[in-house]
């Protein structure tokens, strides 16, 4: 549950009762499973309030040792590119009928909030969702933990690029051309768009911060 990310950092375990009978193992396998997840720093048993899950501590390092400094736009967007382009032809080559799900909802929620006029932050959300659905769907974890940091550092540090005058349209192009590539199976083509996309994205943040 949470390799597959049933459950989730924050999130608190269900009743002991409950949740022996949702495994279908005894209640003493099942704090024995617990100690040993609080061992690893997976779970944390807070006296009083419950079990709850933990952020993994491969995670904690890499948020810690990317936010220690500061970085500049331009390598932000080369670690993006660095990340989201092999990620794009990966998915490409390991897409199926769930992939293809994942990622039209991803894409379809984002383009219905930019056609509503969404907030900006909603906007900020949902397009860091995409990007995460395709990452996703490439099949490495340890990606999607990276790409989610990186993420977080953007999001704090300056505002979306989709605020700047055309960039929400062009976008959205660019993102069917992702989209469209990785459902083709194309993994050439799903690493071309995503570069072209990223780079499209860094160019509109420069200009921001240039303005």
């Amino acid at each position: 549950m949470l390799t597959q990310e049933q459950l989730k950092p924050g999130d608190q375990l269900p009743p002991e009762r409950e949740l022996a009978a949702m495994l279908g193992v005894s209640r003493p396998s099942l704090r024995e499973a617990i100690r040993s997840l609080a061992a690893r720093g997976r779970l944390v048993v807070r006296h009083g309030q419950g079990v709850f899950v933990e952020e993994p501590a491969l995670t904690k390092r890499l948020t810690s040792s990317m936010v220690s400094d500061e970085h500049s736009v331009d390598e932000l967007y080369a670690m993006r590119e660095v990340l989201e382009v092999p990620a794009a032809g990966w998915a490409a080559k390991n897409i199926d009928e769930a992939g293809i799900e994942r990622l039209k909802q991803a894409y379809d929620l984002l383009t219905e909030a930019g056609a509503r006029n969404a907030d900006w932050d909603e906007l900020q959300r949902l397009d860091a969702s995409f990007h995460e659905a395709v990452v996703r769907v490439a099949g490495n974890r340890f990606l999607l933990r990276t790409l989610g940091v990186l993420n977080e550092i953007m999001v704090a540090g300056m505002e979306t690029t989709l605020r700047h005058p055309g960039r929400l349209a062009q976008s959205a192009r660019e993102h069917a051309a992702i989209l469209n590539a990785i459902q083709d199976g194309d993994s050439r083509a799903a690493r071309a768009a995503a570069r072209a996309h990223i780079r499209s994205a860094h160019a509109a943040a420069l200009r921001y911060v240039e303005s």
